[in-house]
Order: C-alpha cells, then sequence, then structure tokens
C-alpha cells in the first residue's frame, strides 16, 4: 500500500503528522513522504528531527487550492490532518474554522480528484457524533463531504476516521494537568461529571494505516477504545506525580462542551457493523456501489448511541493506559 508510493499528509507538522510520518519511514519504504503545511519553523524542526531524503517539505494552506494542486501531483495517497482543533478557538472564530475545516476540506477533495490520488483518508472526531460545537459541526460537515466524494470520481477513494482524545497531542490534557499539578498542586476541571475517549497516538495511527490499507471508500472507520472520568485521570497523574492533597476546583462547562462525548449516535449505530475486535466502521445512508454488499457479512453493532459514559476505567486501568503511552515516571 505505501511501499514505493508517494504520500501527501496535510498538517503533517502536527503530533499526528509526526507519529504518522515516523510509522511510514519505520514500517514501509515509501517513495517519498510531502509535509504540507504552513508553519514554516515546525517544517525546519521536522527536517532535523528525522534527516530522511524521503521526506519533502510544502509550505502551503489547504485555503489555497491551487497550492494543494502543485502538492497533489503523482501522490498517490492523501492523508488530510490539517484542521482547526480546539473547541473554544472554533467558538470565538467560526468564520476561521469554516474557511479551514469545510472550505479547506473542499478543497483537498477537488485536488485529489483532479490529480487522480488513488485513495485519501480523512480524520474527524468524536465531537462530529451528533455536534453541539462549532468544531464537531465543521468534522461533521467534512465527513458528508468525504463520504459524498466517493460518488464524484472513480480514480480517487474517500475515507474517514473518526477517533477521541489523543493522549500527549499538542494542548493535551495531560500536560496540562501535569503543568498545574507541579506548578500549583491545583487542577481545574470544567466539571467533575465529564467523561472522555482517549487512545494513545500510536493507536490513533494505527487506525489510520488500518483504514488506508483496508477502506473501500465510503465509510468511516472508529476504534474501540476506553472511557473515563477525568476526575480520575487527574487523580492517578496527582499520585504518580507524588502529589497528594491536590485540590480539584471546578470551572464550569465551556461553551460548546458536552460532559459526555459519542463515538456514534444512536441514529448511526443501525448503519455501523463490528469489523473486528478493533474497529467498527459506520457505513453512509448514500448507496456507493458495492459498500453495503462488501460490509453485509459483518455483524451489526447494537443500537443506541456509543457513549464515553459507558464502560468506564478504573483507576488502574486508567494507570496501565498512562504507562503505556509513556505519561507516567
Amino acid at each position: 500500500m505505501f511501499d514505493s508510493r508517494k504520500i501527501l499528509i496535510t498538517g503533517g507538522t502536527g503530533s499526528w503528522g509526526y507519529e504518522l510520518t515516523a510509522q511510514l519511514l519505520s514500517k514501509y519504504d515509501p517513495l517519498e513522504i510531502i509535509v504540507f503545511t504552513r508553519n514554516e519553523a515546525n517544517q525546519v524542526a521536522m527536517k532535523n528531527t528525522f534527516s530522511d531524503p524521503r521526506l519533502r517539505f510544502c509550505i502551503g494552506d489547504i485555503r489555497d487550492k491551487q497550492a494543494l494542486l502543485k502538492a497533489c501531483r503523482d501522490v498517490d495517497c492523501l492523508f488530510h490532518l490539517a484542521a482547526l482543533k480546539h473547541v473554544p478557538v472554533c467558538e470565538d472564530q467560526p468564520f476561521e474554522a469554516l474557511k479551514t475545516n469545510v472550505t479547506g476540506t473542499q478543497n483537498v477533495i477537488e485536488a485529489a480528484i483532479e490529480a487522480k490520488v488513488k485513495k485519501v483518508i480523512y480524520v474527524s472526531s468524536d465531537k462530529a457524533a451528533s455536534p453541539v460545537n462549532f468544531y464537531g459541526m465543521t468534522k461533521a460537515i467534512g465527513e458528508k463531504l468525504i463520504t459524498q466524494a466517493n460518488l464524484s470520481s472513480a480514480d480517487t477513494k474517500f475515507v474517514c476516521v473518526r477517533g477521541g482524545n489523543v493522549l500527549g497531542t499538542n494542548g493535551s490534557v495531560i500536560h496540562v494537568f501535569r503543568k498545574q499539578i507541579v506548578e500549583k498542586n491545583q487542577i481545574g476541571i470544567t466539571d467533575k461529571a465529564m467523561t472522555r475517549f482517549f487512545l494513545t497516538l500510536q493507536e490513533a495511527i494505527a487506525m489510520l494505516l488500518h483504514a488506508a490499507e483496508k477502506g473501500l471508500g465510503g465509510e468511516t472507520f472508529v476504534m474501540k477504545m476506553p472511557s473515563c472520568r477525568i476526575v480520575d485521570l487527574a487523580a492517578v497523574l496527582s499520585e504518580a506525580l507524588g502529589k497528594k492533597d491536590v485540590d480539584m476546583v471546578e470551572l464550569g462547562v465551556r461553551p460548546g462542551e458536552k460532559i459526555e462525548e459519542i463515538l456514534y449516535s444512536e441514529y448511526e449505530s443501525h448503519n455501523t457493523v463490528l469489523y473486528d475486535d478493533e474497529y467498527m466502521v459506520i457505513l453512509p445512508p448514500l448507496d456507493i456501489p458495492g459498500l453495503q454488499k462488501y460490509y453485509s457479512r459483518f455483524p451489526r453493532a447494537a443500537a443506541g448511541s456509543y457513549a464515553s459514559g459507558q464502560s468506564l476505567m478504573n483507576l488502574h486501568e486508567i494507570e496501565r493506559m498512562l504507562l503505556k503511552g509513556g505519561f507516567l515516571p
């Protein structure tokens, strides 16, 4: 799938891009990986970190279709990671989020079709399921655009992946909590009832690669991932850092935040299949030739939403997750 292939990664200098690049270079032998971002400093730092002749860096913005067209030339596989991701930023500046997350995704689709890219993998979020914030709404629209794109081209296949909170990425709650514990012996939590899905960065990239290899076009891959109470995550971190009596201050839910997230909605559950022990696949309501027939052999998921308030990890399980991700001393 990736050996001797040309791969384009939009937003490739972020946490996901670093790990995706690392796995592609170590597990496969791509002909070339093009890292497409608008951040010059991050590109220079990434180039120095990897120092690999198979890497090429391209300054550009997904809002600029012409720049994308140029970057897509002769590309076999495109991973679309670029987005405005922070919920408060998207709530405060919705027009900017719209231009990047929706118009930018439309540009990626059109450029990929014009350049006859073989497969496009779009990274979405659990916030796209029954969205209540602007970020989630833009990702939900992005999913719809990506799915619909499969009816626009016979040469390019478009696949979605939907993830939860990735441990250790830029702005991750892990880094925020650690800093607050060490410096203030205090943690700010928006609501003590809040729960979230979590996965490691390595697991997130494994899902991307799996979707790229197995996706037919039109489906959304979702990883079965654990969830926990944010207060329990904070408690495990505090104990691991040797801090006692850490004060947990309830700040109140921010605009656009949910108490619990869902990986798929009750409506989507009726079109969701159990792919294997690790993944589920959400099928679109669109009639994409061959898709429903292929997935008809897989068992159907149970009706109802898949919520982060279900099957919560206990403290020991949270500790094992953090150890696995390398976040505990």
